[in-house]
């Protein structure tokens, strides 16, 4: 096998929670509760009932898995895909440059959900995940390619899937092989007016990356060279590159830099919400004559340099609009999953404002990534000028979310479904989840038919 197919399957063979220090051990239980609570608030989406409509009445079969909220009993990657669909629906989940590690979680839950598995072995399979994602990603650039982050989430879902079943290092490498060679998939879903796909791909892939490991695990023998073969992906697509060292090998931890979102929106746009609720505590949409704002390249490129973005017609386009987030922000205040409604996305009256708003690329703001820095100036009729710099937003890996502020995204998102009291005591489960004898108890306190149980025993 190449480098790169073993390096990741040593890993992906090798690790158990007694490898990951504390500081990891935090991260990724603050990010499976960030990821349960997205899921939670998009539990009625429509792809999630698209799949359950689909799979309706499917034998599970030897690989059995469960719909998170629901509690249906399914093939595993199809419980796998709409698990997916409903952490990734509202794009208000976990995002590492390169796209969103959590996508990949739908299938360890959906298998986790039917087998005996402790909280510490859950926990050591996700992060494999989490750190195989953010490693491919930094390595391969597919996103500044033209390519999409399926391709990392079907390598970490199948990695991921491969550690909790105890697979060997030779079968792991078959999986990779299988789901590396399968799924490098187009970027063309997140440009120009975007629709429901945009959140959906990526349960595709997840998918795929399960299904790629359940095959290797019954003996599927997969190319052992898809990243360094004749026609792998050094030769069509990236060129050679090597993998930073994963923590075991003395590398560092990536999982702590994944960045929670404080809005439902495009990780880029996080700063915009910012901007605008400073600026609209000094005056108002009339008083506004021009908006520019200063942004790096890629932050124009993904959500302010299509025409599309300056009339979305869907959630997926507004959600991805710099224009959009800056006119709702500055109308209604704080943004929420509500600000995404079909009415919200194409009221009339906030075109006047977006069409005051042109996008800019500054190279001093380029120069300064990693670091996410935004400037707004808004000239106003009377000639006045406002300028507003946001500086790594809350949720940044250098400003990040606290205990106290995932908490609270996460009762905005339950309370609502669960109620208080139930919210409450799946909330302090979750945060000892590393103790959990089985998950299974645990995921299954958020099944939603579980709620007169829930008040009968509470």
């Amino acid at each position: 096998m190449d480098n790169i197919t073993r390096k990741i399957a040593a890993y992906a063979s090798s690790l158990t929670f007694n490898h990951l220090d504390e500081a990891t051990r935090h991260a990724i239980t603050q990010r499976l509760i960030d990821a349960l609570g997205c899921g939670l608030g998009a539990h009625d989406c429509e792809p999630a009932q698209i799949g359950r409509r689909l799979a309706a009445g499917a034998t599970p079969g030897k690989y059995a898995g469960r719909v998170l909220f629901y509690g249906d009993r399914l093939p595993a990657e199809m419980a796998a895909f709409i698990n997916t669909t409903m952490i990734r629906n509202f794009d208000f989940n976990d995002r590492y440059p390169g796209g969103h590690p959590s996508d990949a979680l739908g299938p360890l839950i959906a298998l986790a959900s039917e087998m005996p598995v402790r909280g510490e072995r859950f926990l050591a399979s996700m992060t494999v995940m989490y750190e195989i994602f953010a490693r491919l990603s930094d390595s391969t650039q597919l996103s500044r390619r033209g390519w999409d982050q399926g391709f990392a989430i079907s390598i970490a879902a199948a990695a991921g899937v491969c550690n909790l079943l105890r697979l060997p290092l030779q079968t792991i490498a078959n999986a990779i092989g299988i789901a590396a060679s399968s799924n490098v998939p187009l970027r063309v879903t997140r440009s120009g007016e975007l629709t429901p796909w945009k959140s959906v791909a990526t349960a595709y892939a997840a998918r795929n990356g399960l299904f790629a490991a359940c095959l290797a695990a019954e003996g599927m023998a997969g190319p052992g060279h898809a990243f360094e073969g004749r026609a792998g992906l050094f030769d069509n697509i990236t060129g050679p590159f090597t993998l930073v060292d994963f923590p075991t090998e003395g590398g560092p931890s990536l999982t702590p830099r994944v960045q929670l979102k404080y809005w439902p929106i495009e990780t880029n746009g996080q700063p915009v919400v910012w901007a605008a609720l400073e600026l609209r505590k000094v005056l108002a949409a009339p008083d506004i004559k021009a908006v520019e704002v200063f942004a790096n390249k890629f932050t124009w490129f993904e959500i302010g340099s299509e025409p599309e973005k300056w009339d979305p017609q869907t959630r997926e386009t507004a959600d991805h609009s710099l224009p959009f987030i800056f006119a709702r922000a500055f109308m209604d205040g704080p943004i929420t999953t509500r600000s995404f409604t079909e009415d919200k996305v194409r009221d009339p009256a906030l075109r006047p404002l977006m069409s005051k708003l042109t996008v800019t690329v500054d190279d001093a703001l380029e120069a300064m990534l990693p670091r996410m820095v935004l400037r707004v100036t808004v000239t106003a009729v009377n000639g006045a000028q406002h300028s507003v710099e946001v500086v790594d937003p809350l949720g940044h890996p250098d400003n990040p979310m606290q205990d106290k502020d995932i908490g609270q995204k996460f009762s905005a998102m339950a309370e609502p479904i669960l109620g208080g009291q139930r919210c409450r005591s799946v909330l302090g489960a979750l945060w000892q989840f590393r103790e959990a004898s089985e998950v299974a108890t645990l995921f299954s306190m958020l099944d939603l038919k579980n709620e007169r149980q829930f008040q009968l025993s509470g």
